[in-house]
């Protein structure tokens, strides 16, 4: 990996800490920044159209309540989430908003040919200039099945060749292959060979690359290349603490980051009274072990959710799960995400709020906003 680790961290990114958009500042008396993960989930009786006018609504919301980034995750066959297209989707929340960074939390980089990737985003990065991250996960974001569909043509490549795949990646983001690459003379376009032919006036920036982890595999890359970490504590919160410390260990200052960043994703649910935020974040966890016994469907309503006969076992799932939802009052979750910066020593804390309805996920981030007292637009 060493190689393939120089080879990336030589074609690194040129803007520095303070003007890259990566580190965040903390608004308000939230104790780091806040930002927004969007499954765009769709519930019992919508439609995907609902849900992705939901998201419109929740971008603008984060936008004017001084949430740092909003992201979009990669997921394919599952009825209740409507991200299967990160770029598409951002392409559209970058039409309406004006200064929130978007980004992919994230694309699923074995999916995809590096160079596809790389003109999404850079298409992107010319619709919303200096808005737009490019996060990335090994995983497929679905079963083995629908993993095989999506790559077809591409079966010997999985995430075991992540660093390569990586490496590429990032070569065709800078416009870096060396003379003699058999890549040498292909460019992704929209990017920096714009900048550099004739007459070319365009930026060279491009977005800068995280990358995303559930365990030590990712921590220990992203250290190693000095790029900011994503952690999905919401669904892997027993392996938070080791991978955080893995990346933090790793940390190699480049010319992206001196020092380690590293937000976790949390799942988070605020309501007016304690009950209303159980009903409500009991949907997500009939979603969760619908989909983990291979029986995923559309998010169901709070009371399909109250009264499903759950079995000894399924119960123990949920409530394990639901262990790892900070919800409550606006109060009580305002104190569980600060014990939780805490605890771990996060720099960033990306909130994810599943929910059947749009109507309380988006009263979720208005109450969280709230507590914390961040700006209201």
């Amino acid at each position: 990996m060493s190689g393939e680790a120089d080879e990336i961290r030589g074609s690194g990114e040129t803007i520095r800490d303070g003007g890259d958009g990566i580190r965040g500042s903390a608004l308000g008396s939230a104790p780091v920044p806040l930002s927004v993960l969007d499954l765009v989930t769709v519930g019992a009786g919508h439609t995907a159209s609902g849900a992705v006018r939901t998201a419109v609504e929740l971008a603008r919301t984060a936008e004017r309540r001084g949430f740092h980034r909003y992201w979009v995750a990669e997921h394919h066959s599952m009825p209740g989430v409507a991200s299967s297209s990160p770029a598409v989707l951002l392409a559209h929340l970058a039409a309406h908003t004006a200064r929130i960074r978007l980004g992919s939390g994230g694309v699923m980089l074995p999916n995809h040919a590096p160079l596809v990737i790389a003109e999404q985003f850079g298409t992107l990065e010319a619709m919303a200039p200096g808005r737009i991250d490019l996060g990335l996960g090994r995983a497929p974001g679905t079963d083995g099945a629908t993993a095989a569909a999506l790559r077809r043509g591409r079966h010997q490549e999985g995430a075991e060749d992540f660093p390569q795949q990586l490496a590429e990646l990032t070569r065709f983001l800078d416009d870096s292959f060396p003379d003699g690459h058999p890549y040498a003379g292909i460019h992704a376009v929209p990017g920096p060979v714009q900048a550099t032919s004739p007459g070319g006036v365009q930026s060279a920036h491009r977005p800068p690359v995280w990358l995303l982890g559930s365990s030590g595999f990712s921590a220990r890359l992203a250290g190693s290349l000095g790029l900011p970490f994503a952690f999905a504590h919401h669904f892997s919160a027993a392996h938070t603490l080791p991978a955080l410390d893995l990346y933090r260990a790793s940390f190699r200052p480049s010319e992206t980051l001196a020092e380690p960043y590293a937000l976790i994703g949390v799942a988070a649910l605020a309501a007016e009274e304690e009950r209303e935020a159980r009903r409500q974040v009991l949907t997500g966890a009939l979603s969760m072990l619908r989909l983990r016994t291979g029986r995923p469907e559309l998010v169901p309503t709070p009371e399909e959710a109250e009264a499903y006969p759950f079995q000894e076992a399924e119960r123990h799932v949920v409530d394990s799960w639901l262990g790892n939802v900070v919800h409550g009052t606006p109060d009580a979750v305002r104190q569980g995400l600060d014990d939780l910066a805490k605890r771990t020593g996060a720099d960033e804390l990306m909130i994810t709020t599943n929910a059947h309805g749009s109507a309380a996920r988006l009263r979720s981030y208005e109450l969280i906003a709230d507590v914390y007292g961040l700006p209201r637009g």
